[in-house]
């Protein structure tokens, strides 16, 4: 009786595992950079508008944070 033991070996470089980090990096800047200018848009309304959206000055960052990350 043979027996046959394989193993695989999926090694992610650690060039690899930088260029995901630097990746992951970018898109958290970028969500950062429209969640900031959100908020700016929805600051530079005046309180009538805010009004006539039904949106609270209070509100104005986690509406930002909902639309840019949705939680």
């Amino acid at each position: 009786m043979a027996n046959v033991a394989t193993t695989s070996y999926n090694a992610i470089s650690f060039a690899d595992r930088i260029r995901a980090a630097y990746e992951d990096f970018k898109a958290a800047r970028a969500l950062r950079k429209q969640y900031v200018e959100t908020v700016r848009e929805l600051e530079d309304l005046s309180d009538r508008d805010l009004a006539d959206l039904a949106i609270s000055r209070y509100d104005i960052t986690r509406i930002a944070r909902e639309h840019v990350y949705g939680a």
